[in-house]
C-alpha cells in the first residue's frame, strides 16, 4: 500500500516541489536552514516554527523515502 502511493507520486511533480519548498524564502536564508539551525540549538519550541520545519522539510523526506522503496524493490513472485 505504502508502495502504492509512492509510485502515484510522479518524480516530475515531487522534486520541484521538495526543491522549492527547501529553498524557499531565498531571502535572508532559506526557513529550512533557519529551523535546523534552531533544532540544533535547542530553540525550536513554538508550534509556528515547528509547522514550518515539517512544511519545508516534509517533501525532502518524501523524496528519500520513495528512494529508498525504489532501490529496495522485490519481485512480486519471489517465493
Amino acid at each position: 500500500m505504502i508502495r502504492k502511493f509512492f509510485n502515484a507520486i510522479p518524480w516530475t511533480f515531487l522534486l520541484p516541489v521538495a526543491i522549492l519548498l527547501a529553498l524557499t524564502p531565498f531571502k535572508p536564508e532559506p526557513h529550512l536552514v533557519e529551523k535546523l539551525r534552531m533544532l540544533g540549538n535547542g530553540l525550536l519550541t513554538r508550534p509556528v516554527d515547528i509547522f514550518d520545519l515539517f512544511m519545508h522539510g516534509g517533501p525532502i523526506l518524501l523524496v528519500f523515502a520513495k528512494v529508498l522503496i525504489a532501490r529496495n524493490k522485490t519481485p512480486a513472485n519471489e517465493n
